[in-house]
């Protein structure tokens, strides 16, 4: 008896396989263009103005996300809610004056200041110290402070770097902070050595647009207090330095580094306005592994609106987000006929991605469900468009796939046997190169994952050129035939992982940069 049933096991297994690849292949078949052009007609209508984080679109756009997992019979995400709310600030100048030697100056005319950094109150001072460039690099050989004692004072410098230095125009946030020239390294290192303030020459007064009197919006409360920053006009400079005429740049560049005697007044009233955004997130719960979860991400906020001008995102990220809610769909389709997956599923599609991966990380850092039995995140941000940069036979048949050989050695080969047995694309994994010059594994939410040892994958068109953060991003520009195919493809990805024996393995280190 025992040799017999351990002769019809085999048959036993290959039965169930057929059985579940015919349950993923049904269910599947819900993931439809249309079913994906109509919930994208909704996303990225001209109704939700663009979702700009912490705005009544975006606030709109939840609602509308979260009506459909409820009417798909998901369940609330974060306890009782649908919704994970946190906390966006805004600040907005209500007094802004700057006097030089009993002379008032106007604002764009001749200064301006940063509002981000900039804090309330009244500063006076009754000498400033120049500092040429503010520049200490020494790769270069360059210390504008030396000699300078310049603790509890006011700095000038001029903008950009001496000749025979170089100021890289691209690279992020992360090629700002390394580059000595920029105007950021230049505030860190007058921080650094106790001044004040900073207030960088412009050429450029008086200014042709007028400069915002309300700040970006925020994720953290600012830490930096009593400093004042921003821009003066050479005339501002002219006076600050003793001169009676206006000096050009190529004369104030002549100046000697030293102290000025001065006196200089400015008062600065800041508002911060507490604004609050969310995460929409629903769950599909398990059957057998009630304690282990996978994550489906996308980010469905936009740029908003610029006057009257929408940028519509509809392939950034609305193309990822109705893929998420697809699949959703697709999920539940297959739970409401007993094919519930083995592991719960969290589908989340999070705001401040354009602000820099706001919601996924305020989530990495107030995680609803254990980081260590997240067995894995597959993100999509943009698979509704043909790169424009690919001039390939095989590009109307691609998807990029990122973080395939990052943290856990198990991702490819569970990836690629999806796309077999699904759409056939090409993946193409070029943007996982340490090399990539667009850094684009650490420029959306699954980032915010993996810094948690969380494996993930990413999916991407690779569209940064043609209609990428303008308002031409429209649904009349996506290609709805490929769409379709990349998300079934993930679909099949995620049912693989959610429904296998062993979470996924964790065998690979990810070296991150610093940001």
């Amino acid at each position: 008896m025992k040799k017999l049933v351990l002769s019809f096991l085999p048959l036993f297994c290959f039965i169930a396989l057929v059985h579940a690849q015919t349950d993923v292949t049904k269910f599947g078949s819900i993931i439809t263009k249309e079913n994906l052009k109509q919930k994208l007609s909704i996303i990225a209508s001209a109704e939700m103005e663009g979702r700009e984080t912490a705005s009544p679109g975006q606030k709109r756009a939840a609602a509308y996300i979260e009506s459909e997992f409820k009417r798909m019979g998901l369940k609330p995400g974060n306890g009782d809610s649908y919704q994970q709310l946190y906390p966006v600030y805004q600040d907005a100048l209500t007094e802004k004056k700057l006097m030089v030697n009993g002379r008032s100056f106007n604002w764009d005319q001749d200064f301006n200041f940063n509002l981000q950094v900039i804090s309330s109150g009244d500063f006076n001072f009754d000498k400033v110290v120049f500092a040429g460039y503010g520049i200490i690099d020494s790769t270069h050989q360059i210390n504008d402070y030396a000699n300078l004692d310049v603790k509890g004072k006011l700095i000038i410098v001029l903008e950009g770097v001496p000749e025979g230095m170089s100021l890289p125009t691209q690279g992020g946030m992360r090629a700002m902070i390394a580059n000595p020239g920029s105007t950021y390294s230049k505030m860190k290192v007058a921080m650094a050595k106790g001044a004040a303030g900073l207030f960088y020459i412009s050429s450029n007064f008086p200014l042709k647009t007028a400069s915002p009197t309300k700040g970006n919006m925020y994720l953290k409360h600012n830490a930096i207090t009593g400093f004042v920053t921003g821009n003066i006009s050479t005339e501002i400079a002219s006076a600050l330095t003793g001169r009676t005429e206006i000096l050009n740049i190529s004369q104030i560049k002549q100046l000697k580094k030293k102290d000025y005697l001065s006196e200089i007044k400015i008062n600065v009233n800041k508002a911060t306005e507490n604004l609050e955004s969310s995460n929409v997130i629903a769950i599909l719960p398990g059957s057998d592994k009630k304690e282990e979860y996978l994550m489906l991400t996308s980010h469905y906020d936009h740029l908003g609106k610029k006057g009257d001008v929408i940028y519509y995102g509809a392939d950034d990220d609305g193309s990822g987000t109705v893929g998420v809610m697809q699949m959703a769909e697709a999920f539940t389709a297959a739970a409401k006929k007993g094919k519930h997956p083995r592991r719960n599923i969290v589908f989340m599609t999070v705001s401040g991605e354009e602000k820099g991966l706001w919601g996924s990380d305020y989530y990495s850092e107030h995680p609803i469900y254990p980081m260590e039995k997240t067995t894995a995140d597959l993100n999509t941000d943009m698979v509704g468009r043909i790169d424009t940069e690919r001039m390939t036979s095989d590009s109307a048949n691609t998807v990029y796939v990122i973080g395939h050989d990052k943290l856990s050695s198990e991702l490819q080969a569970i990836n690629e046997a999806a796309n077999n047995q699904s759409s056939k694309l090409v993946l193409d994994y070029k943007y996982d190169d340490p090399a990539d010059k667009n850094n684009i594994y650490y420029r959306s939410d699954h980032y915010n994952f993996a810094k948690k040892g969380v494996p993930i994958l990413f999916f991407y068109d690779g569209m940064l050129q043609a209609d990428y953060h303008k308002p031409t991003d429209t649904i009349e520009k996506i290609n709805f035939d490929l769409m379709q195919k990349r998300v079934l493809m993930i679909f099949y990805t995620a049912w693989e992982i959610a429904n296998r024996d062993n979470m996924l393995k964790r065998d690979m280190k990810l070296n991150m940069p610093s940001r």
